[in-house]
C-alpha cells in the first residue's frame, strides 16, 4: 500500500476528504518525530511501542578485503508489537 491509496483508505473510514487525511497524517508524523526527538517512547494501545534505542559503536569487518572500521554510534528507532496485533496477524 502507497501513501496515496492509505490516504484514501483513511479518508474513507473517516468521512474526511484526502486533503484533511493528509494533514492529520503529517502532523501525526510531526508529533511522533519530536516525542522521539525528546528520546520518549510512544505506546499506541492495540498497536505496540516505537521507541528510540542506541546502537553503541562497533568494529566492524569487510568481508573482502578484510579492512576493520569503526562503526559510530547511532540512534534507531525500534517497534515493538502488541500481543494483540501478534494474534491479528497470524
Amino acid at each position: 500500500m502507497n501513501n496515496r491509496q492509505f490516504l484514501t483508505q483513511l479518508s474513507g473510514k473517516c468521512s474526511i476528504d484526502e486533503k484533511q487525511a493528509s494533514e492529520h497524517v503529517q502532523t501525526l508524523v510531526e508529533v511522533l518525530q519530536q516525542v522521539w526527538h525528546e528520546g520518549d517512547a510512544v505506546s499506541l494501545s492495540g498497536f505496540g511501542v516505537f521507541e528510540v534505542k542506541k546502537k553503541n559503536e562497533r568494529i566492524s569487518v569487510n568481508p573482502t578485503t578484510g579492512v576493520r572500521m569503526l562503526v559510530p554510534p547511532k540512534l534507531a528507532l525500534s517497534f515493538k508489537p502488541s500481543s494483540v496485533l501478534k494474534e491479528k496477524l497470524r
